[in-house]
């Protein structure tokens, strides 16, 4: 039995350990079942669930870059009433805390989302997102200056008590200035990074790969920016970080919460292998228990120690 202490706290939320999946990659957590226990996850973070349904953007999606991925998807998904009367009573079955994905074209829509959500007991936090690329209206467009990000967050504070997580984007000049605007209205933590703007142009047909030109940069060629982010965020913010970005085995994870994440979310790697989140918990209780950690929390922002 371990004598590692792997709980950590986001919000009002206890989490067994701090590893959970990072939204987009894992689906609603059906997808996995068949490869992760997901009782053994701290938390499954869903896809991004709309007021109504989305169709995403034209294939190609998905184009392999090096050490990583860009991905067009436009976050596709059937809306919040197809996931409350689908996925959602499949999670709620599930030993494992859920943390929906929220997204929106308009400020209103996110409170939407969340107000529809707001009394599902099977929802245990939500994770607002201001930092997908992959859409033309919503998504990123909010995460990138304050005003905005602050309208989204205060509009969904207002009609939910549930714990709030905001994603946010790393294409910006100062993430630690969105960080505070959201503290400010309420969050309860932010997660990130999400993807980086990046483009693939095809040399034989000298056009984009991607319809949409550009897409979202994701895996380990985003981790050393990542973790940056992290550690900037972590000192400028009293709400708890939860990073990821590009995360594939619990060396990996021990960085970011060195860095000051106080939880860790792995997204890329489960589309190379399906039980590396698994595999990065029980790697990260090893870590400790090898080092005479007693508790996970312990790693937290420990780096900035040594500076």
């Amino acid at each position: 039995m371990s004598t590692v202490d792997m709980r950590v706290r986001v919000g009002a939320l206890e989490l067994r350990n701090p590893v959970m999946t990072a939204s987009g990659t894992f689906g609603s957590g059906r997808e996995y079942a068949d490869f992760v226990d997901l009782s053994r996850l701290g938390a499954v973070v869903t896809k991004g669930v709309s007021f109504e349904p989305w169709a995403g953007n034209p294939s190609p999606r998905i184009v392999e870059t090096p050490s990583g991925m860009l991905n067009s998807i436009g976050l596709q998904n059937p809306g919040v009433e197809a996931f409350c009367a689908g996925d959602l009573p499949w999670l709620a079955q599930r030993d494992v805390p859920v943390i929906v994905n929220v997204v929106g074209h308009r400020a209103d829509e996110y409170a939407a989302v969340a107000e529809r959500l707001d009394s599902e007991q099977a929802v245990h936090a939500l994770e607002v997102n201001i930092s997908c690329p992959n859409v033309d209206a919503g998504g990123m467009a909010f995460g990138t200056t304050c005003p905005a990000a602050a309208d989204v967050v205060r509009s969904v504070r207002a009609v939910t008590s549930k714990t709030l997580i905001v994603k946010l984007s790393p294409n910006v000049t100062d993430v630690t200035e969105i960080a505070r605007a959201v503290e400010a209205e309420g969050a309860d933590a932010v997660s990130l990074i999400n993807t980086l703007l990046g483009m693939v142009i095809d040399t034989r047909t000298f056009k984009p790969v991607l319809p949409r030109g550009v897409g979202g940069l994701s895996g380990p060629a985003v981790r050393p920016v990542a973790v940056r982010m992290v550690w900037q965020v972590a000192q400028a913010v009293s709400i708890p970080v939860i990073g990821m970005g590009g995360i594939t085995c619990a060396n990996d994870a021990a960085e970011f919460m060195l860095a000051g994440a106080s939880a860790v979310a792995v997204g890329t790697a489960n589309f190379i292998d399906p039980t590396t989140t698994v595999g990065v918990a029980e790697g990260l209780e090893r870590f400790c228990a090898a080092r005479g950690i007693g508790r996970v929390t312990d790693l937290v922002g420990a780096a900035w120690k040594k500076q």
